[in-house]
């Protein structure tokens, strides 16, 4: 629903049933910046694994990612009870967007040398923003005073935290480092769980719903592109062959599955139904974009590895797509479940089709990785398959008289 721009609208909390509720066009491009903080990781993460550091890096994109997956579902969480789409807010928005392309011009640093004072910086930027709409909803809206006071206070004593972590552990053990990390990453989730005892904020299920699914599709269209970078060097390089057009056409069919598993049932409707399962169904996102950007890279490094430009045993590479599939499979069931019903993946199908996919990469040596992505592809193809024919029918709704 489109609503006409004031240079000043009171912040109140939005109505939760609001009709029409959908993405507004400032979320839309907010998300672009997401989109080069993404590109960027799932780059680092291909460039690692094609140099078989995998286990030195991993760490490091799980932490970047959680920064840039956190300071998206703070400003989604936030939009979705309190977006007036006046001057104020565009501008502070505009300020977070900013803080986003300094995280993401950050990502290289963190992963080659360990240095997150650049991430660091950027994710301040976005907190301070954020943490001035908060008092900004403090002061406009009485109903919801003491739960912004809390998030703006939590938000800040966190984020000092992280400032202090930046500048004391550069010396310490890289496991103190990510155990430190692991700390502060709880602390950040608990904010909201205890900001939100005294009033829970009015979000919108129809809008959260859209917008994770949004993000889902970002994270989708950034293993089009890592799989289209890697394509083109190996054209331009004139060695193209039947494996790596096998290769393409397989990575672009599952990149489909994966999508076609995520929108097999509507998320809006049980987050309608169940908003106790809100916190559990937000954070356990983690995992399912994680999956999905790492997805993107090991597609990346299988089409470089084509190319022999990749110095990781291809069993090892085909376990770069295998895991995170499974992953993905595992927490859609894990998920959605609670939220939906019986309606969602069978376990049958969904723990047993995780299986099957890492089974796959086993055959590496003896096939190729074409071969491996393809049996995968086909596993995917599979569990959507039999989970439409399967499945019970939703009850229809009863009649208004």
């Amino acid at each position: 629903m489109t609503r006409q721009l004031l240079p000043f609208v009171r912040m109140r909390g939005r109505d939760v049933d609001e009709p029409g509720r959908v993405s507004s066009p400032l979320e839309l491009l907010f998300d672009l910046t997401f989109v080069v903080a993404i590109a960027s990781i799932v780059t680092q993460l291909a460039h690692a694994i094609a140099e078989d550091h995998i286990v030195t890096a991993l760490p490091n994109f799980l932490m970047v990612f959680f920064a840039i997956w956190w300071a998206w579902l703070n400003f989604t969480w936030f939009a979705s009870a309190y977006d007036t789409d006046d001057v104020p807010y565009r501008l502070l928005t505009m300020l977070q967007m900013g803080g986003v392309l300094v995280l993401a011009a950050g990502v290289p640093s963190a992963f080659e040398h360990g240095d997150y004072l650049l991430i660091t910086t950027g994710y301040f930027i976005m907190r301070i923003a954020l943490v001035v709409q908060w008092l900004r909803a403090a002061a406009q809206d009485p109903a919801g005073r003491a739960t912004a006071l809390r998030y703006a206070l939590g938000i800040t004593v966190v984020q000092a935290l992280w400032i202090v972590r930046v500048f004391t552990v550069g010396d310490w053990p890289f496991a103190a480092q990510v155990a430190v990390f692991a700390l502060l990453a709880v602390c950040e989730m608990a904010v909201p769980i205890w900001a939100e005892r005294p009033r829970a904020t009015a979000w919108h299920p129809h809008h959260v719903a859209e917008r994770y699914a949004l993000f889902t599709i970002i994270l989708l269209g950034e293993s089009v592109l890592a799989a289209t970078s890697g394509v083109q060097s190996i054209v331009s390089a004139g060695a193209s062959s039947g494996e790596f057009v096998l290769l393409a056409a397989a990575g672009l069919a599952l990149l489909f599955g994966l999508w076609w598993v995520y929108f097999l049932e509507p998320a809006h409707e049980g987050l309608e139904n169940n908003r106790r399962w809100s916190y559990y169904w937000g954070y356990g996102h983690y995992l399912i974009f994680v999956a999905l950007a790492a997805v993107g890279a090991g597609l990346e490094v299988s089409v470089e590895a084509l190319a022999h430009h990749a110095e990781t045993p291809v069993t090892t590479i085909g376990y770069a797509v295998a895991v995170p599939v499974a992953l993905f499979l595992v927490m859609m069931r894990v998920l959605y479940r609670p939220l939906i019903g019986p309606t969602v993946v069978p376990p049958a199908l969904s723990l047993g089709g995780a299986a099957v996919v890492l089974l796959a990469p086993l055959v590496a040596p003896a096939t190729s990785l074409a071969v491996v992505v393809l049996a995968i592809t086909v596993v995917v193809a599979l569990v959507v398959t039999l989970t439409i024919v399967v499945r019970r029918p939703r009850p229809e709704a009863a009649p208004v008289s």
